[in-house]
């Protein structure tokens, strides 16, 4: 397995997925459910190859992540060979970004002397896919790239 398996929760909702998943091998439910019993270790390498293949579809479609932490904003845009960072950081030890005041601060003191912000890049290697989903496993988490936009736009201006 190269990522990780789905949780129960997104096999839930990837429902239809799997069933057309099972389908692409010409497993319907009767098979499916003899296979569960009789051979579980295969079931459990069919769940993984639909894991993997969910994952891989999110992975190279994924374009901006994001990380809080209590004095850290790391913002990521995702392009094909590289991946961007903005790294935002309170110099007030008191300030929690991971609170609704904390983002309200953030907005009030962004472009001031309380604000460390930090730009990079760094080149994939060989693996875009397996890079970004060491960010989310390290609790980064897909974003619509909202912010990481905003920052940019207003320091480019």
């Amino acid at each position: 397995m190269k990522y990780a398996r789905l949780t129960k929760e997104q096999f839930e909702e990837l429902h239809p997925e799997f069933i057309n998943f099972l389908a692409t091998q010409s497993i319907d439910k009767a098979e499916w459910d003899k296979i569960k019993s009789e051979n579980p270790q295969i079931a459990e390498q069919e769940l993984d190859v639909f894991s993997d293949l969910i994952w891989e579809g999110v992975l190279t479609r994924a374009e901006y992540l994001e990380h809080f932490s209590k004095n850290h904003i790391f913002l990521f845009h995702a392009g094909d060979a590289q991946i961007k960072s903005l790294v935002l950081k309170s110099l007030d030890g008191n300030v929690d970004f991971l609170t609704k005041a904390g983002l309200q601060w953030l907005g009030d003191n962004m472009f001031t002397d309380t604000i460390e912000m930090k730009m990079g890049t760094r080149d994939f290697g060989e693996d875009r896919n397996a890079s970004i989903f060491a960010l989310i496993q390290q609790g980064a988490f897909l974003s619509d790239g909202q912010l990481y936009r905003q920052i940019i736009s207003v320091m480019n201006s």
